[in-house]
């Protein structure tokens, strides 16, 4: 193809990525070290990974970056965390990856084997965009999907960057919602968020506001329905399975919220959500 002559040498090649969620102990291990570069982005729950030999414990908003080449391994285990409640839960975002321009990328810049990000939602953003062009398989745009991967690794950068000057008060706001992300599927009350900081009720309800625009229970609720729309887009869980497993007390009660925000029901939703996928994916989701 023309397109791939001109993109050669500099060219970026996705292997495989996705949306994985774990609530059952789970293992996967590259100990000769991974064929590709990967990413992880924890996004719910806690894991442990092995980076040439090094312990790294994942929680909300930890990114992993790893080179060709480094012994990998996952481990998702029971855990307990900071509520003191014991459970196993682990979800997050992956990309395998190799090219020259990624090769070229990597080298600019020391990469951190593992980075928290304060603010993620732009990342998340380009990747369900490359997971949703790759399950096109056939009509993949190779072009769009090149792109899209080189803009993941420059917001990578940033991300990175913005990370670093956190501080002051909007450092105690973005621990609130690192905490918060990680606690939104449990039972989580304001107080919870305050101590963490180590702040009053009041003054944490109002530098949130101040910060984010929204209140401690809205980001909360924010979070339980975009991880259920992921769940009912990417996995084969139950309806009521989902609701539990994102934080509602209840099915009925994750229905009339889900109906209040999007204005359908949970099943109507994913039933659209099918019917979409059929139409321009084809075969429909491959299992993680």
């Amino acid at each position: 193809m023309q397109f791939e002559k001109e993109l050669s040498p500099m060219s970026s090649i996705i292997l495989t990525c996705g949306y994985s969620y774990h609530a059952q102990p789970f293992q996967n291990s590259h100990k000769e070290g991974v064929p590709s570069y990967l990413f992880r982005l924890q996004t719910e729950g806690s894991s442990q990974v092995y980076v040439r030999g090094l312990l790294h414990t994942m929680e909300q908003g930890d990114l992993l970056l790893i080179q060709p080449g480094d012994p990998y391994e996952l481990r998702i285990d029971e855990h307990t965390n900071k509520l003191n409640h014991t459970v196993i839960s682990s979800g997050d975002y992956y990309i395998f990856c190799k090219g020259d321009w990624l090769d070229s990328w990597w080298t600019k810049g020391k990469k951190p084997q593992k980075v928290r990000i304060a603010a993620y939602e732009r990342l998340l953003t380009l990747w369900r965009q490359i997971i949703l062009e790759k399950r096109r398989f056939e009509d993949e745009n190779k072009e769009l999907s090149d792109y899209l991967l080189r803009a993941l690794c420059l917001h990578i950068d940033r991300a990175i960057s913005e990370t670093r000057t956190f501080q002051g008060s909007s450092f105690l706001a973005s621990r609130m919602k690192s905490f918060i992300e990680e606690h939104a599927f449990l039972p989580l009350k304001v107080e919870d968020v305050a101590i963490h900081v180590g702040l009053s009720v009041s003054r944490a309800v109002h530098l949130f506001k101040e910060c984010f625009g929204k209140t401690i229970i809205q980001y909360a609720l924010e979070i339980r329905l975009s991880s259920a729309i992921e769940r009912m887009t990417y996995t084969g869980m139950t309806l009521e399975q989902i609701a539990e497993t994102s934080g509602f007390a209840s099915y009925s009660y994750f229905h009339r919220v889900f109906r209040e925000k999007y204005g359908v029901s949970p099943k109507q939703y994913r039933l659209r959500q099918e019917q979409d996928l059929q139409q321009f994916v084809g075969t429909g989701l491959e299992p993680h």
